[in-house]
């Protein structure tokens, strides 16, 4: 005897990955606007005149939109499909970069970084929601570690491309120049994005206003999975995220004395070992479920013990070394974060997979807005004593591990319950 595919896996294949890939390319370039204040920090506070918490401000604003929308885009990636959601973060994002580039002052700027954040929002949750609707469910983990690893390539071309332009060229021809990418892969999903493969369409889902938001945003929160997603991506993404949004450059340039070329490399080191590490992480939790945890704890205690050793090295600047070895754990981070995706997956039904994904994605960039305000606000109180600000990095994981071992056992005793039940509903037919 032996079990028949579940019915309503997608088959994957060839079609699957152009259509994914289509949808990934807005993931991509929303991550190079993301991204670009990250290597043009320094720039922002001599264009606008601001200090560190104003400068803080421009990412914290960008993260509080992008994470405030997430639950909101999980119910409209459920409801209206993945097309249209992508369709409108390009709008939207792509109308941010160019506000950015025109911007005459501080607050023009902080508005268009907002809608940059708000188009930026629709496009993760909507492209996990795409690689669930056309791989099978087996592949869900290694589709969501490349999904990553694509918007750490964005990550990537803002290190590389964007900061050569923009001491190149100049800041509003570098942004505007950029924002063409978004029309480009706007007209990419209007022509050739769809929802779900033939034959395999969700049942339609009644209208059924607030009650139905509700419902779903309840149902998904009382499953343990849900919320260890949370709390394992809220502790394993902020510290790369930080590093690379914002604080790592004035912090390699300022505090550890680089060059802004040698500081430019560190970065891009970050983002070279996200991508690495992502194809062994979603390897490794494809194969093995059991190392999730592991991996995620792991990651954690190592990222502390770096950022420990770097902070408190006796002398006024870190070794070389030391800052290499630091870029490269930092790297882990990403991967890590992605791993809270794997409890919130099992933990929901098809229908409930877009509220899930965005309450999830929701911890990672609370954690990162609070440590970017709370590094801001110290570096400005202590004269630029960045050993002191970024402290905080310890307090944020130290809540993040507590709520994760609290959760732990609850999420994976849900999760076997839905194991024995799925197993009992399996249809068997002769081999």
């Amino acid at each position: 005897m032996s079990a028949v595919a579940i019915p309503g896996d997608p088959p994957g294949g060839r079609r699957a990955l152009a259509v994914w890939g289509t949808g990934v390319s807005v993931y991509f370039v929303a991550v190079i606007f993301r991204t670009s204040l990250g290597v043009a920090g320094l720039d922002a506070a001599d264009r606008f005149h601001v200090n560190a918490s104003a400068l803080s401000t421009f990412s914290i604003l960008q993260l509080l939109v992008y994470a405030g929308m997430q639950i909101p885009v999980g119910l409209l990636v459920d409801r209206l499909g993945t097309k249209k959601v992508l369709a409108l973060g390009a709008v939207l994002f792509t109308a941010g970069q160019l506000g950015f580039a025109f911007s005459p002052s501080y607050g023009t700027a902080l508005a268009s970084r907002a809608l940059l954040g708000c188009g930026d929002a629709l496009t993760f949750i909507s492209v996990l929601r795409l690689g669930s609707r056309w791989f099978p469910a087996r592949r869900g983990p290694l589709v969501a570690q490349f999904a990553g690893l694509v918007g750490m390539a964005g990550n990537l071309v803002s290190t590389l491309v964007l900061a050569r332009l923009l001491h190149g060229i100049g800041w509003t021809a570098a942004f505007a120049g950029s924002a063409a990418a978004g029309a480009v892969v706007l007209v990419l999903v209007l022509l050739f994005l769809k929802d779900h493969p033939e034959g395999h369409e969700p049942e339609p889902l009644p209208h059924q206003g607030a009650a139905y938001v509700r419902r779903q945003i309840a149902a998904s929160w009382r499953e343990p999975g849900t919320r260890l997603g949370l709390w394992v991506h809220f502790t394993t993404q902020f510290p790369a995220m930080v590093f690379l949004l914002l604080w790592g450059l004035p912090f390699l340039v300022q505090a550890q004395g680089l060059s802004r070329a040698v500081a430019g490399e560190l970065l891009t080191l970050v983002v070279l070992s996200n991508m690495v590490v992502g194809l062994v992480y979603g390897q490794i939790v494809a194969r093995h479920h059991g190392a999730r945890l592991p991996l995620a704890l792991g990651t954690v205690a190592t990222t502390a013990v770096l950022w420990a050793a770097t902070l408190a090295y006796p002398g006024p600047r870190a070794p070389m070394w030391l800052l290499i070895v630091l870029c490269t754990v930092l790297g882990a981070c990403g991967p890590a974060s992605m791993i809270g995706f794997d409890f919130a997956r099992p933990a929901n039904p098809p229908e409930r997979q877009g509220t899930a994904s965005g309450i999830t994605n929701m911890g990672g960039f609370v954690a990162s807005m609070t440590t970017l305000f709370a590094i801001g606000v110290l570096l400005d109180a202590t004269g630029d004593d960045y050993s002191l600000a970024f402290s905080v990095v310890f307090v944020l994981q130290a809540v993040g591990v507590s709520q994760i071992l609290r959760l732990r056992g609850q999420a994976a005793r849900r999760e076997r319950e839905r194991l024995v039940a799925s197993r009992v509903e399996t249809v068997h037919v002769p081999a």
